[in-house]
């Protein structure tokens, strides 16, 4: 049993009742407690009556209590207990922190599971022959982009970030085959972004898209590197898509650094010794 029973839990919190919300976010907190429960001490715990969590063990596709027991144990066995991030007003800074970590494993072994190696074999190809890359992003894909252009600058390739609708507008109407556009989005679905990414591909540039599937910017994107990562739609909820997004921008940047070969390696160390003089030298042991 695969991560899929938690990636179902979080696929299907919205559509919930309250009350099976309740066993959710329970189980999501204390799945290996679960697994020792009886239905009655599960029950008592999400404050919900037993007909709930029978309720909630059948929309999972569960026979009923024990079946739903015998899933969750099989998941816990092959190591895959990283849980949504689950928060509850009355819990201790360890509570939380420790929720906040184990999330963000989760999402990010999730998110490696499910990469497909050609698709990201394509991508580094196109950043390793791109006369020119351009990132793409808004809110906290913004951020990641501007991360981004700070690794791809070191890799002696020409290399701008865009958070801005008319900057990308105006950078993707310059652009010639052969320059890439990396368009990065939570969500796939804001529409000054899509538009950009449609007048990059109108002159003939090639579009990596680091979004969910079944999105509309998954449809306009020449590669898509899928990244389907629930967020939660708790206030407090951290965005795990992001940490997710800065981890392949590093896969795409190692991936370019390996195709362009020793010549970049004398680069990069050179780059490396020039901020030597910027640094306090390390203490002597």
């Amino acid at each position: 049993m695969s991560r899929a029973l938690f990636d179902e839990l979080r696929s299907r919190m919205e559509h919930f009742r309250r009350s099976e919300q309740k066993v959710a976010r329970f189980v999501l907190r204390n799945p290996d407690e679960v697994i020792h429960m009886r239905i009655v001490d599960l029950a008592t715990e999400a404050k919900v009556s037993e007909p709930t969590v029978v309720r909630f063990c059948r929309a999972l596709g569960c026979n009923g209590f024990q079946d739903f027991k015998l899933k969750l144990a099989q998941m816990l066995a092959t190591g895959s207990q990283f849980a949504q991030f689950s928060m509850n007003d009355d819990d201790s800074v360890a509570e939380f922190s420790h929720s906040i970590f184990d999330s963000t494993v989760g999402t990010l072994l999730s998110v490696r599971d499910r990469l497909d190696n050609d698709l990201l074999s394509q991508a580094i190809s196109a950043l390793a022959m791109a006369n020119r890359v351009e990132f793409y992003g808004f809110g906290a894909s913004g951020a990641v982009a501007f991360d981004a252009q700070h690794k791809f600058f070191r890799l002696q390739i020409s290399t701008s970030a865009y958070a801005d609708p008319h900057m990308q507008n105006m950078s993707a109407v310059t652009l010639k085959p052969g320059d890439v556009v990396v368009a990065i989005s939570q969500t796939g679905r804001t529409k000054a972004l899509v538009a950009s990414v449609q007048l990059a591909r109108e002159v003939g540039a090639t579009v990596i898209g680091l979004c969910p599937s079944d999105s509309p910017l998954a449809a306009e994107v020449s590669i898509p590197l899928f990244i389907d990562v629930h967020e939660d739609i708790e206030i407090y909820t951290p965005m795990s898509s992001r940490i997710a997004h800065l981890v392949l921008i590093d896969v795409l940047a190692v991936g370019v650094a390996k195709t362009r070969g020793p010549k970049l390696t004398e680069q990069l160390k050179s780059v490396k010794r020039s901020l030597n003089s910027l640094r306090f030298p390390e203490p002597e042991e």
